[in-house]
């Protein structure tokens, strides 16, 4: 059963909302004040909550970001009830995260309709977080083992027949199979690393403290860490003489760990998915007020239902490209933008090159 909270200091009103919504079979608490209800809230954790936003002591407006400081009623659908509807007061609700407005005096017939519209909003979220769920489960099932299991037989392979056999080795052999099992270790350590910084990313996206300290970290100077990774990543693919680079001194705020995994991992992308001999470009810009990523390449591309469909552990034709790593690389770039509040845009075609733009604030 559908679990509603209604605050509301005029007794009228609050009756008269409890038993229209009781009659419709809904589960139904109410609060003559802001402090009863979020200790109601806290306890209960009602589907949705209805609120008034002129009330004594505690308006709804502070009802509301008390509640959003805590994780078990954060996400909870809220909705306002006012007595006027000025457009300034309609805008701060939503700024704050309010879900909806029902402006006084409301008949029964608008209340059922305005909550019906938020339990099916929520109800369809429901859906959608559980179909991305099983989406994640069912690519971390097909695609984990198979990860883990390819550097893992380098690393074993390799090392047993050197135990097997090390004085019959020449020096240069004994040296190559080394240098396979390094490669094979790195492969593994970067696999769950980024298993692990995703993990981290996403506890850290449900932690409205965290996401705050995020998006007002101090600023920091770009051009050194993203030219040092640009020029590590080309490195380690060989292409040192593929890499363009048009990098301007900007500040940006943004943790200096996170400007740097992100610009690793989509410059990891572009080398990974062009071929040797074709331009990878990196452009940075300073201007109106934003601080802008931006790293081209020419090489296989996507299509438009595959940018659409980008998630973790999810990789496009496999079988039909042989690639390494989980998938995570750009979802991680993503979530990082998200976390400190900018964006990350992407233009793609099949076969004529993927350029990534990342948006952050200065």
């Amino acid at each position: 059963m559908t679990k509603i909270l209604v605050i509301e200091d005029e007794r009228a009103i609050l009756e008269n909302v409890v038993e229209t919504l009781e009659l419709e079979g809904f589960d139904v608490r109410g609060a003559e004040n802001g402090r009863a209800g979020i200790e109601i809230a806290q306890d209960y954790i009602p589907d949705l909550i209805i609120c008034d936003i002129m009330m004594p002591e505690l308006n709804g407006y502070s009802v509301l970001l008390k509640l959003r400081e805590r994780a078990e009623t954060t996400n909870i659908p809220f909705m306002f009830l006012t007595a006027k509807a000025d457009r300034a007061d309609m805008r701060k609700g939503m700024e704050l995260g309010a879900d909806d407005y029902l402006v006084k005096p409301f008949t029964a017939g608008e209340l059922l309709a305005a909550v019906g519209a938020r339990i099916e909003r929520r109800d369809s979220i429901a859906k959608e977080y559980e179909q991305k769920m099983n989406d994640l489960r069912g690519n971390i099932i097909c695609a984990l083992p198979h990860e883990l299991r390819t550097p893992l037989t380098g690393i074993i392979g390799y090392s047993e027949i050197l135990l097997m056999d090390f004085e019959n080795f020449e020096p240069n052999q004994a040296h190559n199979m080394v240098e396979a099992i390094y490669r094979s270790g790195m492969r593994l350590y970067h696999l769950i690393e980024n298993y692990l910084v995703y993990a981290q990313i996403e506890l850290m996206m449900t932690d409205p403290r965290r996401v705050a300290d995020a998006r007002s970290a101090p600023p920091i100077e770009s051009q050194d860490i993203i030219t040092t990774a640009a020029q590590n990543k080309a490195a380690d693919a060989d292409r040192a003489a593929d890499l363009e680079m048009d990098v301007c001194k900007a500040e940006v705020r943004i943790y200096a760990n996170s400007l740097e995994k992100m610009a690793g991992e989509l410059l990891d992308n572009a080398f990974k998915f062009s071929q040797p001999g074709t331009t990878v470009r990196v452009v940075t810009r300073r201007e109106d007020g934003y601080f802008t990523l931006q790293i081209s390449d020419s090489g296989r591309g996507m299509t438009a239902e595959q940018i659409a469909s980008i998630g973790a552990y999810m990789q496009f034709e496999r079988a039909v490209y042989e690639q390494q790593g989980l998938g995570l690389g750009l979802i991680i770039a993503r979530r990082l933008a998200e976390l400190h509040g900018g964006e990350l845009s992407i233009q793609s075609a099949p076969d004529q090159g993927t350029t990534v733009t990342v948006r952050l604030m200065v």
